[in-house]
């Protein structure tokens, strides 16, 4: 059956401006407030809290994170039977905020996810309508599963695997890996500077490229060409992470586009492990 096929993780401008009419759907922008006020998606609601909301990996911060979003996407209308749709400004001008939203629903086990492939920009150079109509959703409730859970790496597994075989591949800003500045909030944000003992870094920019319609990813070769300059290959155990989990989602999306099959990721990232003086990290160059 055509509806239990998997979606593609990107859809198109001129896909999704079809498919508006023939399937439910909720549209997610993840942008600021008054950035969507001014314009968006028709029929789009806004919900910022996918890209702002700080994460930790404890058993009481994953449940936090869990009923936070359950309830709001409940909220926008999601119940299963619809298809969620995030989408940002361009695929690299938001951090990522899109392609976390994909993340989390794939967490939350949700069965129908979609990020707008470019973004609104790639939207608007389709030549597609946008408007300031703010729409009233339907709450329903979102259902609740554990489907997706195998792709979220806690900061007890981090400590398990330091020194193993897995990669922690770091996809944050240089300034970050270097240590120079602490996260994109600010230089002195979160306590410590530095990265997680032995990762790799490949920055999350590296799996974007040009197109006429604004930032999309590289094909798949191309993204297993850059993972090679940093000795990671397809087949390896790749957990992800950056300050929150926002670029390291766009990573993702990346990798899983590419053929890259085990791929997780430690969502709460530096902006957690930093804030433990307990936690080993590294400074400074790698040597």
């Amino acid at each position: 059956m055509a509806n239990m096929m998997a979606l593609p993780i990107l859809v198109s401008p001129a896909d999704l401006s079809k498919q508006m009419a023939e399937v439910p759907m909720v549209i997610i922008d993840t942008r600021d407030a008054d950035t969507y006020a001014a314009e968006h998606l028709p029929g789009a609601v806004n919900l910022r809290e996918i890209f702002t909301y700080l994460a930790t990996s404890s058993t009481e911060g994953l449940e936090a994170l869990k009923e936070s979003f359950s309830a709001q996407l409940g909220a926008i209308g999601l119940s299963g039977e619809e298809t969620a749709v995030f989408y940002e400004d361009s695929l690299n001008s938001g951090y990522g905020q899109s392609c976390r939203g994909y993340f989390l629903l794939t967490w939350l086990g949700y069965p129908k996810i979609q990020v707008l492939n470019g973004g609104l920009s790639a939207w608007k150079a389709a030549g597609l309508p946008t408007t300031t109509e703010i729409p009233t959703p339907t709450p329903t409730v979102f259902p609740t599963s554990t489907a997706g859970s195998g792709v979220m790496v806690t900061l007890e597994d981090v400590k398990q695997k330091l020194g193993s075989a897995a990669v922690l591949m770091d996809v944050r800003d240089v300034d970050e890996w270097i240590g120079d500045s602490s996260s994109p909030y600010g230089k002195d944000f979160a306590p410590r500077k530095g990265r997680l003992p032995g990762a790799k870094w490949l920055e999350w920019y590296r799996f974007m490229k040009p197109s006429g319609a604004g930032p999309v990813f590289k094909s798949p070769d191309e993204i297993k060409a850059e993972c090679q300059t940093a000795g990671i290959k397809t087949n390896d155990e790749i957990i992800l992470y950056c300050f929150k989990g926002a670029r390291a989602s766009n990573t993702y999306l990346a990798l899983k586009q590419a053929g890259f099959d085990n791929v997780k990721m430690y969502f709460g990232s530096w902006n957690e492990w930093s804030r433990d003086p307990a936690l080993p990290i590294e400074t400074g160059l790698p040597a």
